[in-house]
């Protein structure tokens, strides 16, 4: 008994994991991760025992349970102040998660992006224009390998439909990865960017953004935010060096994400924010700015932080 136990604690991280891809915060994930071991609790000894893989019952519960959360946050994020985004995570929060899905690595390296440990904003941000049903079946499908069938039981539709709803969701996310640039380039743009931004000259920074850049930024009606997405060089490069005049004590740490070099910006050891950047031909059309302190609160901790999370990141 207390070996199978050891079997089920140790899915708290995937779990977590599948969470975080669904919802986007960690907030909501450890809610979906604690829901599911409630289900597993609420077994009797005999129903546990009859379930011969325990890691597939557990991933397909965890996918029913966000379907259900899904819904309720999407109506908390239409009355949220000024733009949502995802919450940012170290790289290793969930290293080693997906070790266990004992799929081999697809050929197309599109495929291959959505399978990696980190997640990227720009995925994260596909991800949330889907159908909370497109997500489900797309995460549990293409990133855990869950077969059709077994979703479409979790969620209560037919296998047909399901294999529809992943088929729409992944030509949503190979839309959005085919104009993606390697990690090379990404990073030395963004790097330029970093020492434009030291110039303080709108001229010099606008050089590195795309004509139709838009900017948003996430404070959560908690700190003070950019409520409406900021679009064009001109006026973020204005917006950014605004900040950093009204900021001067700020610093700007490298950070490495899923979409590749980002930033942490810190005032003494607190962590102001965070962002992420997007580029496409050679200039970056994305800047995803996170300054909701409950969504900041895995880079304040040196414990882990999948364990960590604040309802208000919701």
């Amino acid at each position: 008994m207390d070996d199978d136990l050891d079997d089920v604690f140790r899915e708290r991280r995937r779990l977590l994991a599948l969470g975080y891809r669904m919802t986007g915060t960690l907030a909501d994930a450890e809610d979906v991760v604690q829901e599911t071991y409630l289900r597993w609790y609420r077994l009797t000894e005999a129903e546990r025992d009859a379930i011969a893989n325990p890691a597939g019952w557990l991933t397909t519960v965890a996918g029913r349970v966000a379907l259900d959360l899904l819904g309720s946050a999407r109506r908390r994020r239409e009355q949220y102040v000024g733009q949502w985004l995802p919450e940012p995570v170290p790289s290793d929060v969930f290293a080693g998660a997906l070790a266990s899905r004992g799929t081999q690595a697809p050929e197309d390296p599109l495929d291959r992006i959505t399978l990696d440990e980190d997640v990227s904003t720009a995925l994260l941000v596909v991800l949330e224009a889907m159908t909370p049903a497109e997500r489900v079946a797309f995460v549990l499908h293409d990133v855990f390998a869950v077969p059709f069938d077994e979703i479409a039981r979790a969620v209560g539709r037919s296998s047909a439909a399901v294999r529809q709803l992943a088929a729409s969701a992944r030509r949503r996310v190979r839309e959005n990865r085919a104009a993606v640039v390697p990690r090379a380039e990404h990073d030395r743009v963004v790097r330029a960017f970093q020492q434009a931004t030291r110039t303080g000259d709108v001229v010099s920074l606008a050089r590195f953004l795309a004509p139709d850049v838009e900017l948003r930024s996430d404070g959560g009606g908690v700190v003070s935010a950019a409520r409406n997405v900021v679009s064009g060089a001109d006026n973020v490069a204005r917006f950014l060096l605004g900040i950093a005049a009204k900021r001067p004590d700020m610093s700007m740490e490298e950070q490495q994400f899923g979409d590749g070099l980002g930033f942490v910006f810190r005032e003494g050891d607190d962590v102001v924010s965070v962002m992420n950047l997007h580029v496409e031909r050679g200039a970056i059309t994305q800047l995803w700015i996170v300054l909701n302190p409950a969504k900041l609160t895995s880079w304040r901790s040196t414990s882990d932080p999948t364990w960590m999370p604040e309802a208000g990141a919701r």
